[in-house]
């Protein structure tokens, strides 16, 4: 099974199943023009809502991993803009894991990391 969220992690469930994508077409288990599975078996699959598959579908649409296409489903993009960000997210995602690397040698927990990162963002929207 492509999708396996984990419900307890305090991530959204549509970001994970975003990431899950992101992480197949990086790794090649996902190629261009491959189909997802449709909206209603995930959701049934996965015990959730089917507007929350739909809204992880249409955010991966606007970062153009995905192309959805009416009637027909939704499938791995097949031009270079989803590339593009997926080599931002790789990057960011390097950084992000020399940082949880850092704060861990420094003692802290995932919990206090989670919480840290959380409070940034909060303050970096707001200013």
């Amino acid at each position: 099974m492509l999708f396996r969220p984990n419900p307890g992690s305090g991530v959204p469930i549509y970001i994970q199943l975003m990431e899950q994508v992101r992480h197949a077409v990086e790794t090649g288990a996902l190629r261009e023009g491959e189909q997802l599975p449709g909206i209603r078996k995930v959701a049934e699959d996965l015990v959730i809502n089917p507007n929350t598959v739909a809204k992880a579908y249409r955010e991966l649409e606007h970062e153009g991993v995905v192309e959805l296409r009416q009637g027909a489903g939704a499938f791995i993009a097949a031009n270079g803009a989803g590339k593009a960000q997926l080599d931002r997210m790789r990057k960011a995602a390097a950084l992000i894991e020399n940082a949880i690397e850092k704060l861990t040698v420094m003692g802290l927990t995932e919990e206090e990391i989670r919480r840290l990162f959380e409070s940034r963002l909060t303050h970096s929207r707001n200013q």
